[in-house]
């Protein structure tokens, strides 16, 4: 049968389904949990499928003064890491009738402009990295509802904080490389001013001091290729017992790393070990593969935009780090015999 080419409406949809329409109201607004059946609701969802049915938005909006957009703020998005963030929250968004609006603060040359008149009115709520937070006033990002990433659970500026288990995550690395007999370690530090990278930092020098025998050292270097290749060369050349392991904040600094020590005719374990921390495409890139901690993007993003809508919704976000995994590759062995 051909269907009309008048617009469904949710009369439509309610006789198809056999509901009255404050019920597809419910279900469509996906406010239907407790108040009718998960039968009910499915019936609503193939109805409305079937006839091609799309809510009025603009309309709803209008009496619901929202605008169902939110703005997910990055610092750049020179990583594939911040597109898995991206693309976790604007599926949990789709679910609930919200659009994303990615919003780049690329670093070294502060906030991009402002791409809305008013942010307040044409916002209902933020999710920010700690990385891209000067963002936020110049947008006044910090005057929604806001959920931070990555930021000070006991200091944000948000509603409410997502993280992943990064001190978990520094341990295990720890762990892991002590395991191998590692006791000569050089920090290769992210020159970022951000909560994550103080929290690693902390952590390590703390599991590092505790470690009887253990010489540990910092070099920073700014989150690119050759800057990390200029940092680690001058660490490695620097007077002293030289380290037997890198722990990089990060897998772009880990290959930076490893351009260094091979320009100075080193290997990689044999001579030197070194760990990343995301797991991105570029960790299998290199040779030999990197052992690095794995940290789920697209579940960073899942949970930052489940915590919105719950601040949205007057709920209290789910509470809890989001678990991160060490995967070991080629990239680490035991030290070389002294």
């Amino acid at each position: 049968m051909a269907r009309s080419s008048t617009r469904p409406t949710s009369r439509d949809v309610a006789q198809a389904a056999g509901v009255s329409q404050a019920a597809v109201s419910l279900v469509l607004g996906d406010k239907w949990r407790g108040r009718v059946s998960e039968t009910t609701a499915a019936r609503v969802r193939d109805a409305a499928r079937d006839l091609g049915y799309r809510p009025n938005l603009a309309a709803r909006n209008l009496r619901l003064g929202r605008t169902r957009t939110v703005l997910l703020v990055v610092p750049a998005l020179t990583t594939e890491f911040f597109a898995g963030v991206y693309t976790g929250a604007a599926r949990v968004a789709a679910d609930h009738g919200f659009g994303v609006v990615l919003y780049p603060s690329p670093e070294g040359i502060g906030p991009a402009r402002d791409p809305f008149a008013s942010a307040q009115a044409a916002l209902d709520g933020v999710i920010a990295s700690s990385m891209a937070a000067d963002a936020l006033t110049a947008i006044r990002g910090d005057q929604l509802p806001l959920v931070m990433l990555d930021s000070d659970p006991h200091g944000s500026l948000g509603a409410a904080t997502v993280n992943l288990d990064i001190t978990d995550g520094i341990r295990q690395v720890t762990e892991h490389l002590t395991g191998l007999g590692h006791r000569r370690i050089l920090h290769l530090a992210a020159d970022v001013p951000s909560w994550t990278f103080e929290i690693r930092a902390r952590e390590l020098a703390t599991r590092m001091a505790a470690l009887p025998g253990a010489h540990f050292r910092t070099a920073r270097a700014p989150i690119s290729i050759e800057g990390a290749l200029t940092a680690t060369e001058t660490a490695l050349t620097a007077p002293g017992p030289r380290p037997t392991a890198i722990v990089c904040d990060d897998d772009k600094l880990a290959a930076g790393a490893y351009k260094a020590i091979r320009r100075l005719g080193l290997r990689i374990p044999d001579d030197i070990s070194v760990t990343g921390v995301d797991d991105l495409g570029l960790a299998t890139a290199i040779d030999p593969e990197l052992t690095t901690i794995r940290l789920d993007a697209e579940r960073f993003g899942e949970r930052g935009m489940h915590a919105l809508l719950a601040v949205l919704d007057g709920r209290r976000p789910d509470s809890g780090d989001i678990p991160v995994q060490l995967v070991v590759r080629g990239s680490t062995a035991p030290p070389p015999a002294l």
